[in-house]
């Protein structure tokens, strides 16, 4: 892409992927865990979410590099076996991503053609969006880029008719969070898996190079893209869970958002709410994909990951596109919605906590003050433990498939090294 986006434009990549990732496709999970707290759950996250955007911030404002948190991490800790295994781990947070989404779409679209949730129908459900996505990344960025744009704009008008019609009809009861001592464990144990939500700030950095003014809008974009999140995260959590009861958003798990459209818009409600999570879920499952191929390219042409990602095969597309969509339908098919999302949520977390420490490191260099990246270090840290228990506790296959990937990511970075020989370069 030669020509350079403005603000809103990095904005817009940052909320259009964001809004995708827990409002329609973990939000019945979400009732499950927290209950009448989740509102709070969404501002607490938040809150979490722009400890880390202020290194983010900073760094992303000085290095310029569609690498993003790799190029923060080789200049903080320089080259090495872990700095390999993070460029792998990179890539592979937007496998699981695709992952969450695919599993996220099929759960809509299943009850909405009235076909019941077999493995058979999810498979296959999962199969054609991540087929169909693929084939239009065959396309080009600018297919990719018109095909976003129109998809965006569908959802967010669906969630504002959401909660224009629904706020009325809340009931203040509802919504009223408590901090009983277990009710206070849910709400961290949410807010551990709905970090997920914001993980889409970290994808302006990925587009520094081809943003005006990388200088000011980069951070610009990463805070504002925060806040316009939460506050359409809220708004559209407490009208929901101020509808209807608990028990029938717990019930209604996959398709939790569009059965809460029911109380105040009825069956059209259902409909629309459904058709609006599968543009959602659409959307940022083609920015995702979109993303996780150009960042593999990308890595791969610097030498941060096997030259096969960017090697040109069928319809003259990298092989690193092919990749990443076999291997986020292989997550989706092997792993519950609960799971991918905690899974995602804790390879997020290494990268993040890399990037602080490299901020850290580099807090002289770049700015900021290094009592904030303490405090966000700390914070990260602990929520990181928070995610472990709650797999170990709720779902032991996805903590040990979270471990399986830190770890097989390290192993395949040291036979890579140790075959290759290749070393990482800064980039100016």
């Amino acid at each position: 892409m030669t020509e350079k986006m403005g603000l809103w434009g990095a904005i817009s990549i940052a909320v259009g992927t964001m809004i995708g990732a827990s409002i329609f496709s973990v939000f019945g999970l979400g009732a499950r865990i927290a209950g009448h707290n989740l509102p709070f759950v969404f501002v607490l996250s938040g809150g979490v979410a722009l400890l880390v955007a202020y290194s983010y911030a900073h760094l992303g404002s000085k290095i310029v590099s569609n690498a993003g948190p790799i190029e923060f991490i080789l200049r903080g800790i320089g080259d090495g076996l872990v700095t390999g295994a993070l460029s792998i781990l990179m890539w592979l947070t937007y496998v699981v991503s695709i992952a969450l989404f695919a599993k996220g779409f099929a759960g809509y679209a299943l009850p909405l053609l009235h076909v019941s949730a077999t493995g058979l129908h999810t498979f296959l459900v999962e199969a054609a969006v991540i087929a169909g996505f693929t084939a239009l990344n065959l396309l080009g960025s600018g297919a990719v880029g018109r095909a976003e744009m129109v998809i965006v704009g569908i959802k967010v008008l669906v969630l504002g008719v959401f909660v224009a019609l629904g706020l009325w009809s809340v009931h203040p009861a509802w919504i009223t969070p408590t901090f009983t001592a277990a009710q206070t464990g849910n709400t961290l144990n949410a807010a551990a898996v709905f970090f997920l939500s914001y993980m889409g700030f970290g994808l302006i950095t990925n587009a520094s190079e081809n943003i005006e003014h990388p200088e000011r809008n980069v951070p610009r974009a990463i805070y504002l893209s925060i806040l316009i999140v939460t506050v359409i995260y809220v708004l559209v959590t407490v009208v929901a869970v101020g509808n209807l009861p608990l028990p029938r958003l717990i019930e209604a798990e996959d398709y939790a958002l569009a059965e809460a459209a029911k109380p105040f818009l009825g069956s059209a409600g259902y409909l629309l709410v459904s058709l609006g999570a599968l543009f959602s879920i659409a959307s940022a499952l083609n920015a995702t994909l979109y993303g996780g191929a150009n960042i593999a390219y990308a890595l791969a042409r610097e030498g941060e990951l096997p030259e096969i990602f960017e090697r040109k095969t069928w319809f003259r597309a990298p092989e690193g596109l092919y990749l990443t969509a076999v291997l986020g339908l292989g997550f989706a098919v092997s792993f519950n919605l609960n799971g991918i999302a905690s899974i995602a949520s804790a390879v997020f977390m290494v990268v993040y906590l890399f990037v602080l420490v490299s901020h850290m490191k580099l807090a002289g260099e770049v700015g900021g003050h290094r009592a904030i990246i303490g405090l966000a270090l700390g914070t990260v840290a602990v929520v990181f433990l928070l995610l472990m228990r709650y797999q170990w506790q709720t779902d032991r296959a996805a903590f040990f498939a979270t471990w399986g990937t830190l770890v097989g990511s390290v192993i395949v970075e040291a036979i890579y090294r140790l075959v290759t020989r290749r070393t990482l370069t800064i980039r100016t």
